[in-house]
């Protein structure tokens, strides 16, 4: 039997949802009690968190706490040994981390930078996380290459994985992405001859 859901994980997981829909600053505090199932305008939110901001910064430890299993990807292909496999399994770890982190991802692009210092922080750490993993793992197949050639690359191929998942995960519109699998092999088609000229 699964254990019921706490006021505080529920206002916690509908808030978040809503930041994520309609942006931090749009949403009240009513809308979010009324979400989980409290009376709206009771001010029953405010028995679990101290105000709004302190709810976004819960939502973004969660988040971050979710995360902390994702360390160092290059330890995830050792003994594959080959460019083009490491690479669309690295591209569909990296897709599925995105997909994982979307509901952070809509927060961040609706809600105005220097609302939350702690967003910010937390999309820069995502983004810069899995840039650098995949510059260290780039580096790693291209020794000769420049730091400034692996990063550019490493920089071109995240930033061409979120694209894809943007208009999905953002807009929630399907038409707008392409299946996965023809753009991963398309993405790893490209992005192994380009790690093969450096």
């Amino acid at each position: 039997m699964t254990a019921p859901i706490s006021t505080r994980d529920r206002i916690l997981t509908e808030a978040m949802r809503l930041f994520g829909d309609k942006g931090f600053e749009a949403t009240s505090v009513s809308q979010i009690e009324s979400a989980a199932g409290l009376a709206a305008g009771s001010g029953a939110l405010y028995r679990h968190f101290k105000s709004k901001d302190a709810l976004l910064v819960a939502g973004i430890d969660r988040q971050l706490d979710r995360r902390a299993a994702m360390q160092n990807i290059r330890a995830l292909f050792a003994g594959l040994g080959d460019l083009h496999s490491e690479l669309t399994v690295l591209g569909r770890y990296l897709l599925s981390v995105i997909d994982q982190e979307s509901e952070l991802l809509q927060i961040a692009a609706r809600t105005p930078t220097g609302v939350s210092d702690r967003l910010d922080t937390a999309y820069a750490a995502l983004v810069d996380g899995l840039t650098e993993e995949l510059n260290g793992w780039i580096g790693a197949w291209a020794p000769d290459a420049s730091p400034e050639q692996t990063k550019v690359t490493a920089t071109l191929a995240i930033n061409s994985l979120f694209g894809e998942r943007f208009a999905t995960n953002l807009y929630r519109r399907t038409d707008a992405s392409a299946p996965t699998d023809p753009y991963l092999a398309e993405w790893t088609a490209v992005f192994a001859a380009r790690v093969t000229c450096l």
